[in-house]
Formats: C-alpha cells, structure tokens, sequence
C-alpha cells in the first residue's frame, strides 16, 4: 500500500499510518494464506478417513484388536486337526477328548467292589486282551461285565452266563442268547432298521452271540493249528517248536504266540496279523459274557448307525462283524475311556491305553 501524506489538520503522522496499513495487510495475507492450506489439506481422499476418534470406538466394538488374519489362521489351522475331522462329522467319532482307559476301568469296577487286580493280571496276555478286548468292561449298569479277563476254563463261564441270566430270541430263524439288556436293544435295533427295509441277522449261526468255553477252544485252534503247519513249512518255526507249542498249556501257547507275532509270524486266518484280530483268545471272547453280536449285514453303514444308537458299537479293530453292547449314547464313550480310530472305513471304538 501506498502512504500519502495527512493534510494539515490530520492529528495521526506519517509513520504511525503507515504502520497501521502495515498490520491490516499482513493480517489479510495471514488469513488468505491459512484458508488456502487448509482447502488443500483437506482432499478428497482425507475425507474418506475415519477420524482419529473413530479408531479407538471401533477396536472396542469388535472386543479385538488382533489383525483378522492372525485370528483366521487361528481357527483354520485349529479346524485342520484331528478335532475338526471329528466335530459335527456324524462319522461315529465324538469331539469328546477321551479320558485314560486306566482310570475309567477302576471307577467302573470300583462300582461293582472289584480291584482291576482280582479281575485282570499285570502278565502280558492279561494286558494284551484288556486292550484289545476290555471296552466290555466299562458297560453301562444294565448289564454284568465278565468278573475276570480270562476264563480258567469251561465251568467258570458257566457259573458267570448263569449268574448273567441270559434271554433267548429267534432273529432270522437263528436261536441266539444275550443279556436281557444287550438282547431288548438288539430287538429295538431292528425293528427300526425294518421300517426303512433292512435288517439284522446274526453271522454265522448261534455262535453269533453267546458261546461257551469249548467254542472259544475250538476257534483258537482254527486259526492256531494251520498256522503251526504254514509257518514250519516255510522254516520259520521248527519241528521242534511246533511239538512244544502244541502240547504248552493254553496261557502259555497264547504269550508264545503273541511273541512270534512281534517277528511278523502271524496267526489270523489270512496269516497277515495277530490272531487276536481274527479269534480271542480261549476265555477271553466277549462272547462269553452275552454282550456280543456278529451281524450278517456289517458293510452296511445304516446298520451300523441304528446299532449305535441303541448302544452297540465296534470295539474290538479289524473284526467288521463284530458289535459289543455297552449301552450308552455314543457321545458318552470318550468319557468312559474309549477313543475312536478309523479303520477299514469304520469307526472303532477301543480303550485309550498306552
């Protein structure tokens, strides 16, 4: 701005007005200068930004401030494991972690005032049916387990099918035996497997359910006398070995047995893994104790879905037509010391032992 000089009777001088035409435009060019950064701060994409404030607010809403990618790989890799294999499948498997089949056996048995030790030894064999066969063992109240792992002989599992009191029922124009409550569940399993055009018969005759002492023997031997042959006749056991084995008492012949097995000398009917998985032992069947059932229509996995619901299962791994009563939901196993394997396309229930 251009100072003139005041006129005469002016009262303000020279160099105060133009102080004051200083101020007045510095102010105006302050004020023009802050405007214009200000309209370029704000673009089009800074409006777009939450504000400073929002940040926080949202953090809390969400309850997390982790980055959504930690937590989705999270529960994906979660969700990968055997867990996830197993939660709402409707394969037969439970979600249930299974407690240690030790400690169910005990409570169980503590409920009926037995020790583990009065009814199955710490000897290999002993051990070696309890985890192969022991599921029986934690059955529900309404039926008698066996008092023992192994059965002496053929009197001792008469007095126990007598004390068990056994019912009777024609299935398929087959006469078989169970206890009341294996049998009851067994009827109402099929009777609903006849409302969608199936059925369960029993495999194999009488024997598909109960049997005696002498069955047990008779089967043991099925498997045990052509393996004596098969294996000396290709030097894997000698002359000498086979004379000794038939003649051992049985407790004896079934711990050797179960030792050749670990050198690959296997005794099933196919000669491809332990006898166990193909015969029991004698004295050990569940068949002894009228809680077992082989089924005629086994590959059908509907079958298989109505037993379960009625409270029979496959406990014992690779024998496929074998079904044990334990009378429980499904969902109840893992608590009773059972965990689920896969096998063969099925689900196996079997006690959670080392």
């Amino acid at each position: 701005a251009r100072c003139r000089r005041p006129g005469p009777h002016s009262s303000i001088t020279l160099p105060a007005l133009c102080a004051v035409i200083a101020l007045v435009g510095s102010a105006w060019l302050a004020t023009a200068g802050c405007a214009q950064s200000t309209r370029e701060a704000v673009t089009p994409e800074a409006q777009q930004q939450p504000s400073p404030q929002s940040r926080p607010r949202r953090a809390l809403e969400s309850g997390n401030n982790t980055p959504p990618s930690a937590n989705d790989r999270g529960t994906t890799d979660a969700m990968k494991g055997p867990e996830a294999n197993s939660a709402g499948s409707g394969d037969g498997s439970s979600g249930n972690a299974p407690i240690s089949f030790d400690i169910a056996l005990k409570k169980a048995l503590a409920a009926r005032g037995v020790t583990l030790e009065s009814v199955c030894g710490e000897d290999a064999v002993s051990r070696r049916v309890l985890a192969d066969y022991g599921a029986m063992f934690v059955a529900s109240a309404s039926v008698l387990p066996p008092p023992v792992c192994i059965f002496a002989g053929e009197a001792e599992v008469v007095r126990f099918q007598h004390e068990a009191k056994p019912t009777a029922a024609n299935i398929g124009g087959t006469r078989i035996e169970l206890q009341a409550a294996a049998m009851q569940a067994l009827l109402d399993a099929r009777e609903e497997a006849h409302k969608s055009s199936l059925d369960i018969t029993p495999r194999g005759g009488a024997e598909a359910a109960r049997r005696s002492y002498s069955d047990t023997l008779r089967l043991w031997n099925s498997r045990f006398l052509p393996a004596l042959v098969y294996w000396n006749k290709r030097g894997r056991l000698s002359d000498e070995q086979v004379a000794r084995l038939r003649k051992a008492p049985l407790r004896d012949q079934v711990r050797e047995v179960l030792e050749l097995e670990k050198k690959g000398i296997f005794f099933s009917k196919d000669l491809s893994k332990s006898i166990l998985y193909s015969v029991a032992a004698p004295g050990t069947s569940q068949h002894l104790s009228m809680l077992a059932f082989d089924v005629s229509q086994f590959g059908d996995a509907r079958v298989r879905r109505i037993l379960a619901a009625h409270g029979w299962f496959q406990t014992v791994k690779s024998d496929l037509p074998h079904f044990t009563y334990l009378g429980v939901e499904e969902k109840d196993l893992p608590a009773l010391g059972l965990r689920s394997i896969q096998a063969n396309g099925r689900t196996f229930w079997i006690p959670n032992a080392n």
